[in-house]
């Protein structure tokens, strides 16, 4: 077990999972999202980027693992990234052996950092809701509810509250606002939108950047798009919590072996003595692969 506790939150890694927990004064989507588990599966890498005061910690998915990051699209600040943890300057050590044991891990078990063809997270737990300029966005696993504030424009208000059967939506797409220009929160359905500009569109928040509590719109997105039809048998049943996960694809990694299980551990051996031989794995990789496999023997 490897772990480290900041004022940002903590993180730990079991072998099979780093967990994250968010610290009680982050952004909005950090607390919102929770408590959660991101499978060794679903990495791509992890990292440690030190500067005066600490340093940053990391994680690196896979393309498409994160229904929060496809959600995002790239688009969260530093600060609301889930995947980020600040050190300080004393915890440096500990964030640098908790990054050597995850990619040790992740060269071991061979981990791909390709991308993937279905969520390996669950999302945000349910409900979750999320709110904009001129109205509220919420969502129950079934029926997304759109409901206005007395900001909105009088066509939606007009129109009263949105109610949305998942099965009815074919799309999610969610943009902060940037600058002086308002983003938003769009659904849309085999019935096309009302209109291209969101503060009109009854299926459709008009985000004004206001408030750090908009970007947990982003967070919706990401609940609805696990659950659209073509993910929702790829990620399976829905989840209670942030911390339950899919069941693993069939290609997914082997789970870690037992430490008395020498055959398998021997194999590794040999694949990695192979890799390296092909020129794959540097002689120090090699080296701390070949240690940590030693260890478990």
């Amino acid at each position: 077990m490897a772990d480290i506790i900041t004022r940002d939150g903590s993180w730990s890694f079991d072998g099979d999972a780093v967990r994250i927990v968010p610290g009680s004064k982050v952004h909005p989507v950090r607390q919102d999202l929770g408590e959660f588990a991101v499978p060794l599966r679903a990495l791509a890498g992890i990292s440690f980027e030190p500067d005066r005061k600490g340093g940053r910690l990391r994680l690196r998915l896979r393309t498409g693992a994160c229904p929060v990051l496809r959600a995002a699209d790239g688009r969260l600040k530093d600060a609301s990234d889930p995947y980020q943890l600040t050190v300080e300057k004393d915890r440096r050590g500990v964030a640098e052996y908790l990054v050597d044991e995850v990619r040790n891990t992740l060269l071991i078990e061979q981990v791909p950092d390709g991308p993937v063809d279905r969520f390996l997270l669950a999302g945000p737990s349910l409900p979750v809701s999320g709110g904009g300029g001129d109205g509220t966005a919420s969502f129950d696993g079934e029926t997304v509810r759109l409901t206005w504030n007395w900001k909105a424009e009088q066509s939606k208000v007009s129109g009263g509250a949105v109610a949305l059967p998942v099965s009815e939506v074919t799309g999610v797409h969610w943009l902060p606002a940037l600058g002086l220009e308002n983003g938003w929160l769009r659904f849309e359905t085999g019935s096309g939108s009302a209109s291209a500009l969101a503060k009109f569109d009854p299926h459709a928040l008009d985000l004004w950047g206001l408030s750090r509590k908009e970007y947990s719109a982003v967070l919706v997105a990401a609940a609805v798009l696990v659950r659209l039809p073509d993910t929702r048998a790829a990620v399976g049943p829905a989840p209670s919590g942030p911390a339950a996960l899919p069941p693993p694809p069939a290609s997914s990694a082997p789970p870690v072996p037992p430490a008395d299980d020498h055959d398998v551990l021997l194999r590794r051996l040999r694949e990695l003595g192979e890799l390296h031989q092909a020129g794959i794995l540097t002689d120090d990789e090699f080296s701390t692969a070949k240690q940590a496999v030693l260890k478990r023997l």
